[in-house]
């Protein structure tokens, strides 16, 4: 009886509920540490925009559709929890295409195939099974906002240093001058790197923040070994 009173007492943002949150940003990043979900950061972050849109996204997802899924954890058949998964996940992706198409279309059709692949995204999956199927909704919230936002940090990173030095623009908008009146920056002689805006150097990019936070991270070094 004490055990389950110290539960209900449990504060909604006790330590144990805010490292839901933490750990996906740090030590268990689902892109760095899992290497999950890498595709969109592969493929979307040539523009820091569609980086912040993409990222948005997935954290709606994961975060509504962990709620959804541990609401109905005691009534969904086993036989049938993948299937049921995949139609929260769906229904879900159906409403932010949707709410894309209405406020930003042409980002949208940019985005469009990759906006349905959340659908598959195995961060998403991965967390409705292994989190959302056996916490209460509150815990799962939580769970599922860590981890999108634990994706998302990654996406923007990536966008940000990839249309920086490919383009030198952020959002679109000139940040080291213009290029063809040669002021800013490229008066000194800088000019874009092209490279940086092609699917290689988006792999290349995720390689180093892999590395850079593998080498702070001793406990990361010896899992690898």
């Amino acid at each position: 009886m004490a055990d389950t009173k110290t539960k209900e007492k449990e504060p909604l943002f006790s330590k144990k509920n805010l490292g839901l949150v933490k750990d996906p940003l740090a030590d268990n990043n689902p892109i760095t540490v899992q290497v999950l979900g890498i595709c969109s950061a592969l493929a979307i972050t040539a523009e820091l925009k569609a980086s912040v849109i993409m990222a948005l996204s997935v954290i709606f997802v994961t975060a509504m559709g962990n709620v959804v899924i541990s609401l109905m954890r005691n009534i969904i058949p086993n036989s049938i929890r993948i299937i049921t998964q995949l139609v929260v996940a769906a229904a879900l992706v159906i409403l932010v295409d949707l709410t894309l198409k209405a406020f930003v279309p042409d980002l949208a059709k940019k985005l469009s195939v990759f906006i349905g692949l959340i659908i598959t995204n195995c961060i998403i999956m991965g967390r409705f099974e292994a989190f959302a199927l056996g916490n209460t909704p509150w815990k799962s919230f939580l769970d599922g906002i860590g981890n999108g936002l634990g994706y998302g940090v990654i996406l923007v990173i990536v966008g940000f240093f990839r249309e920086l030095l490919g383009s030198g623009k952020l959002f679109g908008i000139e940040i080291l001058g213009n290029p063809v009146e040669k002021t800013g920056l490229y008066a000194l002689g800088y000019e874009n790197n092209g490279f940086m805006l092609l699917a290689p150097m988006a792999l290349i990019t995720l390689g180093l923040i892999i590395g850079f936070q593998r080498s702070r991270n001793k406990s990361l070094i010896e899992e690898t070994h």
